[in-house]
Order: structure tokens, then sequence, then C-alpha cells
């Protein structure tokens, strides 16, 4: 029996036992967790002492106005995937937005000031807003309902695995190398991350023409 289990847990570590969706979605958002791993615990730092005027207050602000951003337009954002009829849409706002974010950490590279910083928090805000509801809808609609707690489980904890391991990889970059770097690897890796989505397109079903032009009941 013990082994019955341990042998399952594993398999379900390494994805054996889900569907290709679930699975492609997970290895994505792995990668894609491990670019951000890389910044995101040295962020701070890098207002601090890279941006002209940045201090722990700015750092704050910054995280502020990304969060801000995405809540307030997360719950518009969804309403709009809600009402696109058919998982292609719904698979190119997500292959689009994770790629659009996937360039935002290059932007750090360019921002000179206060005010540069706030709106590129804005501009991620707002693509996060877009990009979460339609990862979220994929996963909701594709995950195997008599294991759902056990996909969410490993998704989340491969996810949290893959950036606690980068974050140490992220501060020596900086640390021997400089932030250019840290922020090339984290969009690189993002990118790799974001395209590995395409793996799902040819199980995404298409809308019928009675989902496109009669008003849902």
């Amino acid at each position: 029996m013990f082994n019955r289990h341990l042998e399952e847990g594993l398999r379900s570590y390494l994805l054996l036992n889900f569907n290709p969706v679930i699975r492609w979605l997970i290895i994505s958002d792995f990668v894609l967790g491990a670019s951000y791993g890389l910044l995101a615990p040295i962020f701070a730092v890098f207002i601090t002492d890279f941006v002209p005027g940045g201090n722990i207050q700015v750092a704050g602000v910054a995280a502020t106005i990304y969060l801000v951003t995405k809540s307030l337009a997360q719950i518009p954002a969804a309403a709009i995937v809600d009402r696109i009829k058919g998982e292609r849409d719904d698979y190119w706002v997500l292959l689009i937005g994770s790629l659009l974010v996937a360039l935002i950490p290059a932007l750090y590279i360019f921002v000179h000031s206060v005010g540069q910083l706030y709106l590129v928090q804005f501009v991620y805000g707002i693509v996060v807003a877009f990009t979460f509801p339609s990862y979220m809808a994929i996963f909701t609609r594709h995950i195997d309902r008599t294991r759902a707690g056990t996909e969410w489980g490993v998704y989340f904890t491969l996810t949290d695995l893959s950036s606690a391991v980068t974050g140490a990889i992220g501060g020596t970059i900086a640390l021997y190398i400089g932030f250019t770097w840290v922020f090339i690897g984290v969009s690189a890796l993002s990118i790799v991350g974001s395209l590995m989505l395409m793996f799902i397109y040819g199980y995404m079903k298409k809308a019928s023409w009675a989902e496109r032009h009669l008003p849902s009941r």
C-alpha cells in the first residue's frame, strides 16, 4: 500500500498522471516561476541602489502600483475573457500576454527615473490582469475533477520550488556581473516558458457558430 502511494506521488510530481494540457501549463509556469525567482528577492535592492531617486519607500510604492493595477483590472479582464467564446481565443490572450510579461524585466534595463519605474509597474499590472484569468480558465476546464487537489497541489509545489531554487542564483548573478544580466536572463527564460504554451494549442476547442453569434442564456 505504501509503495503504491509512493509510486503514485512520484508519478504526479513527474506529471506523468496528468493530461497534456495540465502538464504543459504546469511546465510553462514552472519555467516562468524559475525566471521570476531570479529577480523577486533582489528587486528592491535594484530600486534602492540603481534607480536614481530610488529608496525603500519607492520600492514599496512600485509594488503597490503593480498589485493595485492588477487587482483593479483583473475582474474586468476576466469578464472580457469569459465573453470570448472558444478556448483558442483564450489561448491567444494567454500566449500573447505571457510573451508581453516576459518582456517586462528587459524594460527595467532602461529605467532611469522613479516615474519610469512606476510606468513599467503599471503596464506590468495591466498585462498580468489579462494573462492570469486566461491561464486559470484553461487550467480549470482541463483539470481532472477526480484529482483536482493533487493537480493544484503539484502546480503550487513545483512553481514555488522553481522560484526558491533560482532566488540564490539571481542574487549571485547581480552581485558578480550586474542586474542587467539578471533582467536579460529573466526575460529569456520567461520567453522559453511562454513558448511552451504552444504545445497545448492543438487541444484548444474552437467555438461553434452558435456560441459566437447567439446570446448566452
